[in-house]
């Protein structure tokens, strides 16, 4: 049993540390440079040590677990509350010590090296996208200023590659050479975001864990790696809704007097994940469309008495518990019609 319990507000070069009994009493005040910390922590008997999950906090977890001590990191949301009066390094290192000691305090799960490397990867394409939809625009922008509206997608760039090279079209030559330099960004950024799609497919194909959840429908590599790369164990859930409402696929509640006010999907949550779960969703609401689900099922009930964003989103919610079954239990998805009937 552990009586120690050591906070440390992590930066760049200097540490602080706030060691304290698992009752509160101060125990000592240490600030640290960066090279000092791992033979400061080393020296110390095994103890359990919180840090804000910020930068280099998994980093650091890693290091202290090997070191014998137990790691807790904590969002720094619920941090916030505990720092008294005046902000500085020393009153964030107490303030996390004292978060952590509440019974009721939520911790987040350190990753491994592996799980930031996918993590890292993923965000990479999510990064190059973002850049190409920023040059799709300013090559939009500029035909638009001459007169030339093009609809918003990637899948229009043809059509503004016909309008660049039609010499029928009216444009100065230094606007032509400008909008054939943008376009040739356009592909550089194609060709890297296909090459990341690649790694990240390949990496769903070697992965138990990813291959199960994609025996679901809507549910591909780009999910099952985003749930591989950002999501903690299952296991940390208690149920599959615990896990749905920590993607943030609930409403926000405006709840008081005993009386339930339910809004719209707070913005809480893992971002990555909730998104990708709401766009396969989408699909298959989207093909429910065209070829109606069984008669009777829930998909086909919502379908006829709620708008298509709003069943989408409570599917997602459905498919995020489900995930949750599949991987607590190790099973392949199994259709819930196809289940009933047998």
């Amino acid at each position: 049993m552990k009586d120690t319990m050591i906070g440390v507000d992590l930066a760049k070069n200097v540490y602080q540390l706030h060691g304290a009994s698992m009752t509160g009493q101060v125990k000592f005040r240490r600030k640290l440079l960066r090279g000092q910390f791992l033979r400061f922590m080393e020296s110390q008997p095994a103890a359990v040590v919180v840090m804000e999950a910020c930068g280099s906090a998994h980093h650091w977890a890693r290091e202290l677990v090997n070191l014998g001590h137990e790691v807790k990191l904590i969002a720094p949301q619920y941090v916030r509350p505990f720092v008294k009066r005046q902000k500085n390094d020393a009153a964030d290192a107490e303030a996390i010590v004292t978060a952590a000691q509440r019974p009721e305090m939520r911790f987040v799960e350190p990753k491994s090296a592996d799980q930031q490397a996918k993590g890292i990867l993923f965000r990479a394409r999510e990064r190059i996208v973002h850049q190409r939809t920023e040059l799709v625009n300013a090559l939009r922008a500029v035909l638009y200023e001459y007169g030339h509206v093009v609809p918003l997608g990637i899948g229009h760039l043809k059509r503004i590659d016909a309008i660049v090279e039609d010499v029928s079209v009216v444009l100065p030559e230094l606007v032509r050479e400008e909008c054939r330099d943008l376009l040739v960004q356009i592909a550089e950024k194609t060709t890297r975001i296909e090459d990341k799609t690649r790694k990240i497919v390949e990496l769903a194909k070697q992965d138990d864990k990813a291959k199960r959840l994609q025996t679901m429908p809507g549910v591909g590599p780009m999910i099952a790696m985003a749930i591989e790369a950002f999501a903690p164990a299952m296991e940390s859930f208690r149920s599959g809704r615990d896990f749905a409402a920590w993607l943030g696929l609930v409403p926000r509640q405006f709840s008081s007097g005993g009386k339930e006010r339910l809004g719209k999907v707070s913005k809480a949550g893992q971002a990555d994940i909730c998104r990708l779960l709401i766009i396969g969703a989408m699909v298959r609401v989207n093909w429910a469309s065209r070829k109606p689900p069984a008669q009777g099922s829930w998909l086909a009930r919502m379908i006829t008495r709620k708008p298509r964003m709003l069943v989408a989103i409570a599917l997602a919610n459905k498919m995020a518990r489900r995930m949750w079954a599949m991987l607590t239990k190790q099973e392949d998805y199994r259709d819930p019609v196809l289940t009933a009937m047998t």
